[in-house]
């Protein structure tokens, strides 16, 4: 069922959430918390897809807040329930003064006693906990890689960081963390150097550099690549490189010295895939907390030809100090939940 309203009030739309609720034949629909969409007109088709595409594991009531310049103040509304979804979707377009202030607009929309989540798929404000409407929700979830200079958004990232913040870039590097962990984990040995290799500008490969600087305590160096996204980490042991290269975006050859080579699937994901997945926590992320600053300092003080931080003794750089950080690596095991619950330039 669809229902347009055209210059509308936050209670009429409620009012037509729940006409629509009863015409489906069910005033309550199991949802497990609200999902806010902050986007514009040229991001509106590509959002409401992947939010709709999570609520089929997550059912959410998603509000898609689409923002428009205008002089003149406009408030217009589509409610869907059906469609696709099993929660329940609201487009709500805003124009004029009532764009500068949505969080009054959808303050009242919220479902009660459940957790609320802000995305923005795009452009994002440079602090997003100072938002408004993010003030509303206990997790932001913003995309580096959706804006037109990634680097630059991320560094904003970690400059503005508070607990409950996360980043899609941070969210694309699920397998490839857990890929690395477990090859540390079998193949246990004293890492002198890593390479990680990218497409220029690729935020998520700056993060997987940081993070595996600050867990192995020996250089990340960050090379360029044709694409797509990441195309190789190699980690140099005293036997040769521990390699996990993928040249296609689909399919990744995974190297331990003196093994034959294996084949390991490792697709670049949609972007409903990502929100799904970090829809599956609402506690904050540590280990994305401290790459993000760890990051920060990196990328303000570059290595030198001769590194000021002392290298450790053997030992450091083994599969411990990669497994103590691979708390959000296990893809395959999602947590549960106190409350139940593009092939794009941007995948790693």
């Amino acid at each position: 069922m669809v229902i347009t309203l055209e210059g509308t009030t936050s209670s009429k739309i409620s009012s037509a959430l729940l006409q629509a609720r009863r015409s489906a034949g069910s005033p309550a629909m199991g949802m497990v918390l609200t999902l806010i969409v902050v986007c514009d007109e040229e991001g509106y088709d590509a959002a409401l897809n992947a939010s709709t595409q999570a609520g089929r594991e997550h059912p959410s009531r998603i509000l898609l807040v689409v923002t428009a310049a205008g002089r003149e103040a406009a408030l217009d509304a589509q409610v869907r329930i059906g469609e696709g979804t099993p929660g329940e979707v609201v487009v709500i377009r805003m124009r004029g003064a009532i764009a500068q202030h949505p969080a009054s607009v959808v303050r009242p929309l919220l479902l009660p006693d459940s957790p609320v989540v802000i995305w923005w798929p795009g452009k994002f404000p440079s602090n997003p906990a100072s938002d408004e409407l993010a003030q509303l929700a206990v997790r932001r979830i913003t995309d580096a890689m959706g804006t037109k200079r990634p680097m630059a958004a991320l560094r904003a990232r970690a400059e503005n960081y508070t607990p409950g913040d996360t980043d899609l870039s941070w969210t694309r590097l699920t397998p490839w963390r857990a890929l690395l962990a477990a090859a540390l984990d079998q193949y246990p040995a004293h890492i002198t150097a890593v390479r990680v290799e990218a497409e220029r500008g690729n935020a998520s490969a700056e993060l997987l550099a940081s993070w595996l600087e600050s867990r192995l305590k020996v250089e990340a160096r960050r090379d360029n690549s044709s694409g797509p996204g990441i195309t190789a980490v190699r980690m140099t042991t005293a036997a040769g490189d521990i390699a996990l290269t993928r040249p296609d975006g689909l399919l990744a050859s995974y190297t331990v010295p003196g093994q034959p080579n294996r084949l390991v699937a490792l697709k670049r994901r949609e972007a409903s895939e990502l929100v799904t997945e970090e829809l599956r926590r609402m506690d904050d992320d540590d280990i994305f907390e401290q790459t993000v600053k760890y990051l920060l300092n990196r990328t303000s003080n570059p290595p030198t030809t001769k590194p000021a931080r002392a290298r450790k003794p053997a030992g450091t750089g083994t599969t411990s100090a990669v497994k103590a950080a691979a708390t959000r690596a296990t893809a395959a095991k999602p947590r549960k939940r106190a409350a139940a619950g593009s092939g794009s330039k941007g995948s790693a």
